[in-house]
């Protein structure tokens, strides 16, 4: 496994630090999230018993239970409805990598809402495998037979912790890295009724068929020089088609307009966004240029098109920028 190495290009500098990944194949590495502590949760939610700190709780997954971790924000109350995000690790990684590699704590700290790391079941390397529906494992392997269902995994992740805490059924929003990208880009078709919006990092594709109820919104980063999940597409069995034909290909299935703005908000950053989407949705691709299979965080990363991000805001990752788009789109009223 190589050591994680930080970017050292000047221009990038001047734009963000990027956390790189560990090993091709969306290995993490890095060190782990501050230690989490075993719990069960109150069974009654908003009842005032559960306090900030960080959790591993157990759900149940057909025949097994899965590891989530679980982060609850600095000043939780559990008493005011918080919003909730899925957070999901890359292929061969693990929940615990991906709280320290995508730095999202920190921002859930700030803002105040509660994060979930789940965690794979399929063993790969030091980590885990998502089973992507209809997809392969990295490397083109198949799934195992005896694989379980990853959407009904993160539902029940969903079911269990609004069962059990001051959860805004609103404003629950899913991520992730890699394969956790291609797995929160399924939950935009999967779990549409559920998830407000998907924000996927190096991963982002529109799963076909795409049984949505809803127009989806959808930000998404990817650097255009990603040997893993290439930026122009024609990688792995899983990979075909560009990131920029994945964006158009979720603008139309939200029924944007079809032309989108297109801006560089800043050094080595270039916005392609896509606006008047049905439903209030939008569609948002940063683009980071010379950048490879990474996380990007660190300093500015400035929003633009208010219609797409939301009020501006002082971004500082993309998980900022993630949680200033997820703010601007919530679930619509039933």
């Amino acid at each position: 496994m190589t050591v994680p190495r930080m970017a050292s290009r000047s221009s990038l500098a001047a734009l963000l630090l990027l956390t790189p990944l560990a090993l091709a194949g969306c290995r993490s590495a890095g060190a782990a999230a501050a230690t989490a502590q075993p719990t069960t949760f109150p069974t009654s939610a908003c009842s005032g018993q559960a306090a900030s700190g960080n959790f591993t709780v157990s759900v149940p997954s057909g025949d097994v239970h899965r590891t989530v971790l679980v982060h609850l924000p600095s000043g939780f109350s559990d008493r005011a409805r918080d919003a909730l995000v899925l957070n999901m690790h890359g292929s061969g990684s693990t929940a615990q990598q991906q709280a320290r590699f995508s730095g999202m704590d920190a921002v859930a700290d700030r803002d105040g809402f509660i994060v979930a790391y789940p965690q794979g079941a399929i063993p790969s390397g030091s980590g885990y495998d998502w089973n992507v529906p209809g997809q392969p494992l990295f490397g083109g392997g198949a799934v195992p037979a005896n694989a379980p269902d990853d959407v009904a995994f993160l539902a029940t992740v969903i079911s269990s912790l609004q069962a059990d805490l001051c959860i805004d059924a609103s404003r629950v929003y899913a991520t992730g890295f890699s394969g956790g990208a291609r797995m929160a880009s399924q939950l935009g078709c999967d779990l549409s009724g559920v998830v407000a919006a998907i924000a996927p990092v190096s991963g982002l594709r529109l799963p076909a068929p795409c049984p949505s109820t809803r127009p989806v919104a959808v930000l998404t980063f990817h650097g255009t020089a990603d040997p893993v999940d290439p930026y122009d597409g024609n990688g792995q069995k899983y990979w075909t088609y560009s990131v920029p034909v994945a964006a158009q290909r979720w603008a139309a299935h939200d029924g944007c307009n079809a032309t989108p703005v297109q801006t560089e908000p800043a050094t080595s950053a270039e916005l392609t966004a896509y606006s008047g989407c049905a439903g209030g949705a939008a569609v948002a691709l940063y683009t980071i240029v010379g950048e490879g299979h990474e996380w990007p965080g660190g300093p500015t990363l400035p929003a633009v098109d208010t219609d797409v991000l939301g009020p501006q805001s002082n971004a500082v990752s993309a998980a900022s920028l993630m949680w200033q788009f997820f703010s601007a789109h919530p679930l619509p009223p039933s």
